[in-house]
């Protein structure tokens, strides 16, 4: 009986560590949550992360250009096992159905998501750059050329 109990203990400790290997990836993007934008003569971009659990983050993207939306996106950052994925739903584009685009790197504080099959983007970057400064990159293929969009945003929440 002991040692049935001594296995037990054993087996729900390994289950447990590797669960919590798991859920760290996201936790270690922690830095994200927040409010954050970017204000320039053609418009301003917002976006908002929000942690919903130990294993999503929700978003929300808009860029208003006076009192005009021109793009509205809604975004989630999950932990899917080992790996972090990046699930995107633009109004108006894919017929308003997800995209989702995987985690190809660990590098510390920075994420990076791909999907080789969307035209645009095809991969999305953030790496924060400063305290309250993020750097966002996305890239793809836009009328048949490659093209590349940068964008700083600061942290306002």
């Amino acid at each position: 009986m002991k040692k049935i109990i001594l296995s037990l203990i054993i087996v729900l400790s390994i289950t447990s560590c590797n669960k919590s290997k798991e859920v760290s990836k996201i936790i270690d993007t922690d830095w994200l949550i927040g409010k954050w934008e970017n204000k320039s003569p053609d418009g301003n971009l917002l976006e908002t992360w929000t942690k919903v659990n130990d294993s999503v983050f929700i978003g929300e993207s808009y860029f208003i250009k006076a009192k005009d939306t021109l793009h509205s996106e809604k975004m989630q950052l999950k932990q899917m096992g080992e790996n972090l994925i990046y699930i995107s739903t633009i109004t108006g584009q894919n017929n308003n159905k997800p995209i989702i685009f995987k985690q190809n790197t660990s590098e510390e504080k920075v994420l990076v998501f791909e999907n080789p099959k969307n035209e645009y983007p095809k991969k999305i970057v953030y790496k924060p750059f400063a305290k309250d400064h993020l750097l966002i990159e996305i890239t793809g293929i836009e009328q048949e050329k490659p093209n590349s969009t940068r964008y700083s945003m600061k942290k306002t929440q």
